[in-house]
């Protein structure tokens, strides 16, 4: 596209779209330079208006100015980042390199600027309705722990600090990228012939997709997880392994042990400019937890009945693997072979073995799981739209209403490639608001995105359980996207605290598992016949099979991102690999099992700043999540429509419009109990 033809559909100029969708097709690099430039001037003329206003300053020409100011920002970054996430290349990657700095040096100009913090301390609280005065409290505190109320250097070194830690992250998951990218496993004809034939399509399409003959293991989770599970060769799971657990600790240019140690040094500095002892201390403040004794507490009462559910399971399947003759040198249970006879005991003693459960997993049906329990539960209606102008083929969109009424427009971009991020995650393109007379009540655009592996035709990708999970869990975030009903749009939907954020989302994973989705919705991808009620039964009594795994490897990831960020300083040559190695064997994990995320690709920690020192907000929210379905089990019916209906109006619609402990409150009524969590994973008779 020209730069003409790009200048005429700017990116930071409202999107007159259908939907008012961004304009992807005009997303040049020159247009993202050019909409950047004009965005961040626009925005700089807009603080500068309300901060030297002559008026003395109110919530409407200070806080609502602010809360309509940087619309163009938000704009371009939505085009940019959503590209950079799920459709990156060369250009969009030198352009996040060249972006990074800048955004870090204006959101300083804008968050540090004191004349702009005493304005907004000087608005007036009387009158203020009850969202009002919480949108009010929320600015204040950002301007607070931004630094605008430091002394002078003390404000020019905060902001070198985030200039630089901005550098950092973007480099630190690009690397990833590059490492996940770079690598694959060429499979032959032997390779194939244990393999189940859901493996082998989506091997043939990840050669396909690279322009490969044949069939490629690669290092997407989707790819690389079923391989180790299913896989009979102990060398090439080793080998995948291996590449696996190694990325971002490579050697050389895309290594990102330098990167971690620099971060942390960093956040420390940060968090002591502020008058916090760890970054621990200073990211928990806000958050349910609020102190980091309190995170601690939860992991480690987690982790005993855990690690010995898990080394119970380890003395199982190394007996397994001795009796086949494989376990290895001094029968020792490898890393890479806890998923293959995990796999193997799963299927013999609970006769259930993922391939023959996933071909009643087809995606489509998993989609229309999805919203088939969003109209039970809040009577939503989905409708494709074709033709609209997405982020990449192979994204699809959905038209939300409820009653004849638009409610929401939902985009689902599923399928692992090269130039996507790995992961899965929800994002608002445009979030819910009605508070702008001149705009009227703006419908969200949510946006989810997965990594699945893609079959060879539309009804042909099969997804595990866990995988099925996982579609449902970001459709719980949707959800949240989708039904909020607040004035401002910096309260809506997912804006809430991390530790709280995960509650909707993991809550929506228990509807999967519930007989009567499954009787409907898991049929057989080529005979339309129902997933076998026996075998529905099986895999149900096995959903708590390796609960000791999964729940180890994840503490791991939670504890080694906990105590990274409660050290008070760190040495130059600081090893973050030395540092979660010794942790995790003071702790006793299990000699097979690692942590779920190791530091060098820990992209929710040391990407951006969203989930440092709050990976543990996971299993904080899964204790809320257990108890919050049992409300709905309390009435007999999952689905009732009266706990629903205050599901919806306590925390769904409420985005950040109050507490997340009131909120909680006001849907519950009493504080959650951690031990629904340890009932829920199976651990409560684990000690």
């Amino acid at each position: 596209m020209t730069q003409t033809a790009a200048t005429e559909t700017a990116l930071d100029a409202p999107w007159t779209g259908a939907w008012g969708l961004p304009p992807f097709a005009a997303a040049t690099p020159e247009a993202i330079r050019a909409g950047f430039d004009r965005a961040l001037a626009a925005n700089l003329a807009e603080i500068a208006a309300i901060r030297d206003a002559d008026a003395a300053p109110t919530f409407a020409n200070t806080v609502e100015a602010l809360e309509a100011a940087g619309r163009a920002i938000g704009r371009v970054a939505t085009v940019f980042y959503t590209l950079a996430s799920t459709n990156s290349d060369d250009a969009i990657r030198g352009i996040e390199r060249e972006m990074a700095p800048r955004l870090a040096r204006h959101s300083a100009a804008v968050w540090m600027d004191p004349a702009l913090a005493a304005r907004v301390d000087a608005v007036p609280t009387e009158g203020l309705s009850p969202e009002e005065a919480r949108l009010l409290e929320q600015l204040l505190r950002a301007f607070e722990r931004s630094g605008a109320r430091l002394a002078p250097e003390g404000r020019a070194r905060m902001a070198e600090i985030m200039e630089a830690l901005s550098n950092l992250s973007t480099a630190f998951s690009q690397n990833v990228l590059a490492d996940e990218s770079g690598w694959t496993l060429p499979l032959d004809e032997g390779d194939l012939a244990d393999l189940p034939e859901s493996l082998v399509a989506s091997a043939a399409r990840a050669a396909a997709d690279r322009g490969a003959e044949g069939h490629l293991v690669t290092l997407a989770r989707s790819s690389v997880e079923p391989f180790l599970r299913l896989c009979p060769r102990r060398d090439l799971r080793e080998k995948a392994w291996r590449a696996w657990t190694a990325r971002g600790a490579n050697g050389g240019d895309t290594d990102n042990r330098a990167l971690i140690a620099r971060i942390v040094a960093l956040r420390i500095e940060r968090a002591n400019l502020l008058g916090h002892a760890t970054f621990a201390d200073f990211k928990l403040a806000p958050e349910m937890a609020k102190t980091p004794d309190a995170v601690r507490d939860l992991l480690l009462r987690v982790w005993t009945p855990a690690r010995a559910k898990a080394e119970a399971e380890a003395a199982r399947l190394l007996a397994e693997a001795t009796a086949a003759g494989e376990a290895g040198a001094n029968d020792v249970l490898e890393p890479w072979d806890w998923r293959y006879w995990a796999e193997k005991v799963r299927a013999r003693d609970h006769a259930v073995s993922d391939a023959e459960l996933k071909p009643y997993f087809p995606l489509e049906n998993m989609i229309e799981a999805a919203f088939d329990c969003a109209h039970r539960l809040f009577g939503l209606e989905f409708r494709e739209v074709e033709g609209l102008d997405l982020h990449h083929p192979d994204a699809r969109a959905w038209e939300v209403t409820r009653g004849g009424a638009p409610v929401a427009l939902f985009i689902g971009d599923y399928f692992a490639r090269a130039s996507k991020r790995s992961g899965a995650w929800m994002s608002q393109m445009i979030s819910q608001e009605d508070f702008d007379p001149a705009v009227g009540a703006v419908r969200p655009v949510i946006l989810n995105v997965m990594n699945f592996a893609q079959g060879a035709g539309r009804g042909d990708t099969l997804l595990s359980f866990d995988d099925a999970a996982t579609l449902f869990h970001e459709f719980g975030h949707a959800l949240h996207g989708m039904l909020s009903k607040v004035r401002y749009p910096s309260l809506a939907g997912t804006s809430v605290a991390r530790d709280f954020v995960e509650l909707p989302s993991q809550l929506y994973e228990h509807w999967l598992e519930a007989p009567e989705v499954l009787g409907k919705h898991a049929r057989h991808y080529q005979t339309g016949a129902p997933i076998p009620a026996a075998l529905m039964e099986k895999m149900l009594a096995a959903r708590n099979f390796g609960q000791g795994f999964s729940t180890a490897e994840y503490i791991g990831s939670a504890l080694t991102d906990h105590e990274l960020h409660r050290l008070t300083e760190t040495a130059a040559d600081f090893d973050a690999v030395a540092f979660e190695a010794a942790l995790l064997a003071r702790i006793g994990m299990p000699h097979a099992i690692r942590a779920r995320h190791s530091a060098p690709h820990f992209l929710h920690v040391f990407s951006g700043d969203g989930y440092s020192a709050g990976y543990y907000s996971y299993m904080w929210s899964e204790v809320m999540d257990a108890d919050a379905f049992a409300a709905f089990e309390e009435t007999g019916d999952v689905f009732d429509p009266g706990v629903a209906a205050r599901l919806e109006e306590t925390i769904l619609s409420a985005g950040g419009r109050e507490d997340a402990m009131e909120a909680w409150l006001g849907f519950r009524g009493r504080a959650p109990d951690p031990q629904a969590l340890l009932k829920g994973r199976g651990l409560d008779a684990a000690v």
